[in-house]
This record gives C-alpha cells, structure tokens and sequence, in this order.
C-alpha cells in the first residue's frame, strides 16, 4: 500500500491540475468566508470608514469582471507559454527530462494562482446587487439598495496584485528553467539528494549471501518498475518467519513469465505470491523515485546529445561530467545496498529481504562508461572526464573502487587512441599518465 501510495503522489506532482484544484477548493471557500463577514460586519464598517472610499455596485461588478477575465486569459497564457518551454526542452534535452520540467513547482503554482484568483473573484462578483435590485429573500434584515461585499472586493484586489507579482516572477523562472546549467544542476543536485537518502551510510558495499529459493514469484504484466515495497516485503517474510530474494531492481523491465523474486522457507499459497507481487508498483516508463539510474541517465543523455556531431557542443557535456563525477563520487563513499530499513545497518545474514544490488562498477558504467564513445571523440572533454575521475579518486577510500575508477580511466584512453589523433592525442596521454600519478 505505501508503495502505491508514493507512486500515486509521483503521478499527482507531475500533473498541471492538482495544485490548480486545490487553489481553486481554497478560493471557493475564501469567498464563501469573506463574503459572509461582509454580510454580517465588514462591508458596513468598511463602508462607513473615513480612510477608505467605499466601492459603488457598479464600479465594484466591472473591477471583478475585469480582474476576471485578465487572470483567466492570463492563465490561458502561462499555460501556453509552459507547454512551448516544456516541449522545446524535452526535444532538446532528450525526451526523459519531461517529467522534471512537468513537476517544477514554480509552473505549477503559477497557473494555480491565476486560476485560484479567477475562481475567488468569480464566487464574489455573484453577490454584488445593483442599486435597482432587490435582496433576495434569504438576505433578511437587508433592507438598503445594493449590495457591495467591500472586504472581498479588497481581497480581491490584493490577489489580482499577486497575481501580478507571480507573473514578473513567471516571466523569469521560465527562460531560467530551461537553461542548459539549471537544467544539469537540478538533475546532479537531485541525484546526489537521492544517493544521500537511498545510502544513508559511508563505507564499502555488503556482500549479500547466496540463498536458495524454494519458488518464485513471477510477474503476471509487463512494464518497469517502480517503486519496490521493502517494508511490505519484510513484513511478509518476517510473518512467514522466511526470507525472500529480489531479481529486480527499480527500473527494470519485467514481463511474463520473468521472476520478480524468489522465497526461501515461506509458503508457496497463491495468497503469499499475490502479497509479495503486490509490493512490485508497475508503470509504463521509468521514474527516479527509486531509480537512481534514471536520473544517471538523464545526465548521459544530454552528455551524448551536447556531443553529437550535428550539435558539437563539448562545454555542455563537461558540465554534465562534472555532476556524472559528482554523483559517483558520493556513490563511491557509500555503502550501496536496498533494504527494508535503511535507517539501520542491516546484517546480511540476517536481513529477511535480500535486494538485488548495483555495485559501484555498475554505476561507473552507467555514467562515464555510457558516455565514453562520444567523449572520446572531443579533446575538452576526454580531459574533463579525466578530470573527473581523478576527483571521485580523492572521494573513495576503497582500493576495489579505485581500480573500477582506474580500469575506466584504461577503457577512456583506448577509446581517445581510436577517435583522436596528432598534439591531441598526446596531451590526452600525458593526462592519462598524470591520472594514474594521482591514484597511487
């Protein structure tokens, strides 16, 4: 259940209505609440007040009108201007960074403020009653010509003036954005808040033991993963008094007859391997809610796509090395394990849920060796990667990760001696030397 839970709120933050519709729920009742002190105190006090000049019927009916349709059309504009920025982002960036621009909260809650404005300003020019109109019969003890609600009136008027202020605000935060920088810098930040949560404890990584199942438990529909429910599992297995081994990680694809997991001195009822399949959240693409090489993946894209040759643009994927080394580089002081409590070590020999693990080699794969064939063609960026590497060096205390970092640094330059050539190739040599210097 929590895992169906979080997947439910990953959909719901990356959506353009809900913070919309809870603006709108809250202006509804804002107005109902404004409207009623009017009724009761409020607009008579305003009214009879000597420092503000009290709002006539009609004056007060084209104000709202006009705050109205500006916010709407507004809004209609923002929206525009959103979907324009989101699509030349993901056909530039690649088409994965979709779900970052559509979960920024500073779209989101711009809309929602110009939607919410015109839903309160809407609520409260509904009871504005011209001079010549007479109360309706639920409005007793009224007996004066009109109805001005002067408070809301003021409301209102404050949020058509925030309106205008997130709108300046809207106007900057979109071109910002989407530049190259910000983009790569709200990818590697997330990444590195993601590692930081997910491995919670430094040193090397746990060699988990080998356990023989007894049956698995295969998948019954295709798609990838993701969320995995450790806590659902390590429920199941701790009242089943067995454990339970993962083939799967978040993020991979699954589909029938493949094995999610396999038990080991558990039940092997339909009713068990329906609760361990439950755990498994199943959708139709990847999401870096647990998957950590799909934000890797974002940074390799753009590296690959900034080295392309009808792009050829080197300084753009050395920034995207510099958070690809970032991020590796807090991998490498981590331990790397997926557990059902990762606020407390876990004992491998004694953890109910055994995970199904990327090493550190994995995840150096997954970043510089993934974009090693395209950085190899550019002399700024193989130095940059080497850069890089050097600087995970200094991060990672274990002579295993140092060799997996070496071994890359080997891979780079046969892949430089096949691509590059002339004074080029050899300033990569004699950096390739000065490397294996620093790694000693």
């Amino acid at each position: 259940m929590t895992a169906r839970l979080l997947s439910l709120w990953s959909r719901i933050n990356a959506s353009y209505w809900f913070y919309p519709a809870i603006f709108s729920i809250l202006a509804f009742f804002l107005a109902l609440g404004t409207i009623a002190l009017d009724r009761s105190i409020a607009s008579d006090f305003l009214t009879s007040s000597k420092w503000l000049i009290p709002a006539r019927p009609s004056g007060a009916s084209n104000m709202l009108q006009v705050i109205a349709g500006s916010t709407i059309g507004v809004a209609a504009t923002v929206f525009s201007i959103t979907i324009v920025a989101v699509s030349y982002a993901s056909g530039t960036y690649g088409p994965r960074l979709l779900s970052n621009f559509m979960e920024d909260k500073g779209n989101q809650l711009s809309l929602a403020t110009f939607i919410g404005t015109f839903v309160y300003t809407v609520m409260v020019l509904r009871v504005v009653r011209q001079e010549d109109e007479s109360a309706a019969t639920i409005f007793t003890g009224d007996p004066t010509p009109g109805f001005v609600p002067q408070l809301s009136l003021l409301v209102a008027i404050g949020m058509m003036l925030s309106s205008i202020g997130v709108l300046v605000f809207f106007l900057n935060h979109v071109p910002d954005s989407i530049r190259i920088n910000t983009v790569l810098e709200d990818i590697g930040k997330r990444l590195i808040r993601q590692i930081q949560r997910r491995f919670p404890h430094e040193g090397e990584g746990i060699d988990w033991p080998e356990i023989e199942t007894d049956q698995k438990v295969r998948a019954e529909r295709a798609g990838y993963i993701e969320i995995i429910d450790f806590d659902g599992l390590d429920d199941i297995a701790r009242d089943q008094e067995g454990r339970i081994v993962l083939f799967v990680e978040a993020g991979d694809f699954i589909h029938p007859p493949r094995s999610l997991a396999g038990l080991h001195g558990m039940e092997h009822d339909e009713k068990i391997l329906k609760k361990v399949r439950n755990c498994f959240v199943l959708s139709g693409l990847r999401t870096p809610t647990q998957d950590l090489l799909f934000l890797l993946d974002e940074l390799v894209e753009i590296a690959l796509r900034a080295l392309s040759p009808g792009i050829n643009d080197p300084f753009t994927a050395m920034t995207a090395l510099h958070w690809i080394g970032a991020a590796t580089a807090e991998l490498g002081t981590r331990v790397l394990h997926e557990s059902a409590n990762d606020d407390e070590k876990v004992d491998p020999d004694e953890a109910r849920v055994i995970p199904l693990t990327t090493d550190f080699a994995g995840y150096v794969a997954a970043g510089f060796g993934a974009s090693r064939s395209a950085v190899a063609t550019s002399r700024k960026a193989s130095l940059c990667m080497f850069a890089a590497l050097e600087n995970c060096a200094d991060a990672v205390s274990s002579d295993s990760r140092l060799a997996v970092l070496r071994e890359e640094g080997a891979r780079l330059l046969a892949q430089v001696e096949s691509a590059l050539s002339g004074p080029d190739l050899v300033e990569v040599h004699e950096r390739h030397r000065r490397f294996l210097r620093h790694l000693r």
